[in-house]
């Protein structure tokens, strides 16, 4: 068996990463006023091409700018989306230990537009610095509802919330395409809310704001479709799912029974790359309703501490998973970013680059070279 040449890579990661001191630095002096905006990215652009080498360097197939120009792995893009707002205010759904600052998002006008993004200048560094595949994460659509339901959203600018899907789902299809034009062939949805309504709690607290858990999969599930009808050929869709990472720490458990079938078999992206570094994630048995022509890429290392995993044991997951579907479906990655917000999670960088490390060693061994 020889591996993959399209993404997901055999051995791939999520895409954020631990940002480093002077990034950190620079962002804080910005705050404070220290700096100016222009030297701040000089900051940026430099820490982010190193980086990026330091991806190639370990054999990663695709890189990414590790979200050093955000702050958060969602609000960053969302909020830049036009008739969307980024403020601060109470949050409503909570880790299971310390929580991010309560930054929350709401319509402001009329969805469905859409002429740029600072994001896509984002993406061209990336293209423009790399000898490999550059990829791009951003938020899936779902993340503008699930946390907030109705509140998000003006009775007075959307009477009826079908109307502000299908303008949320157009405003993801014209965002997408101008990933596609800009050069963008990978880009990953990342999607924490399927798993979020695998948590019974967190169904309960969706179902007591006057949201039905049963039919937000399906609702989400149109958009996602949406967004992505206007694709490429030649374009990879992938989507992360996981059940929360702020500083180490979670807010869902459960196992992906309850969402797999439109999962897998209604939403129309190419790859999967699913959080099992822990029982939380539940079992491999979903993964049976993969149909053919679709990847899954195993998180199997996890992001939230720095303990370096055995190979044998990632192996040996490898094989039970692949009881459920075909090893040449499969790949390998972290099953989260390591930074989901500037903060990171609780480990250093050279554990985090001896977990990517690890993983590109695993996948030859597994899958060839």
């Amino acid at each position: 068996m020889t591996q993959r040449q399209s993404p997901p890579f055999c051995a791939d990661h999520v895409g954020s990463l631990l940002r480093t001191p002077p990034l950190k630095e620079a962002r804080a002096k910005r705050e404070r006023g220290e700096i100016t905006a222009g030297q701040l990215q000089a900051i940026e652009d430099r820490e982010i091409a190193a980086v990026i080498q330091r991806q190639e360097d370990i054999g990663l197939k695709a890189v990414t700018d590790g979200e050093f120009r955000r702050a958060f792995w969602n609000y960053d893009f969302l909020g830049a989306l036009p008739g969307v707002e980024a403020y601060l205010g109470e949050r409503k759904i909570q880790f299971q230990g310390p929580n991010p600052k309560p930054m929350m998002l709401r319509v402001t006008g009329r969805l469905g537009t859409f002429s740029s993004h600072p994001m896509l200048e984002h993406f061209n560094f990336v293209k423009t610095h790399t000898r490999v595949t550059p990829k791009m994460t951003i938020p899936s659509p779902s993340s503008l509802h699930f946390r907030y339901g109705r509140d998000a959203v003006p009775g007075a600018i959307y009477p009826d919330m079908n109307e502000f899907y299908r303008d949320l789902g157009q405003t993801y299809r014209k965002a997408v395409r101008a990933f596609a034009d800009a050069g963008c062939r990978y880009l990953q949805l990342d999607e924490v809310n399927f798993t979020y309504l695998c948590d019974p709690k967190l169904r309960a607290q969706v179902a007591n704001r006057g949201d039905d858990p049963e039919h937000l999969p399906a609702i989400y599930a149109r958009m996602i479709n949406a967004a992505i009808a206007d694709i490429p050929s030649d374009m990879t869709i992938a989507m992360h799912l996981c059940r929360g990472n702020f500083q180490s720490t979670f807010v869902a458990s459960g196992g992906y029974e309850p969402v797999a079938e439109i999962l897998f078999n209604t939403i129309n992206v190419h790859g999967y790359f699913m959080e099992y570094d822990s029982d939380r994630a539940g079992g491999f048995e979903p993964l049976r309703l993969v149909p053919k022509g679709k990847t899954v890429v195993l998180g199997l290392v996890t992001t939230k501490s720095g303990r370096l995993e055995s190979k044998d044991d990632i192996k040996r997951r490898i094989e039970q998973a692949a009881k459920f579907v075909p090893l040449d479906q499969l790949c390998l990655s972290p099953q989260c970013g390591f930074a989901s917000t500037e903060e990171g999670n609780i480990l250093a960088e050279d554990e985090q680059w001896a977990k990517l490390k690890m993983i590109v060693e695993v996948a030859e061994e597994v899958w060839g070279t």
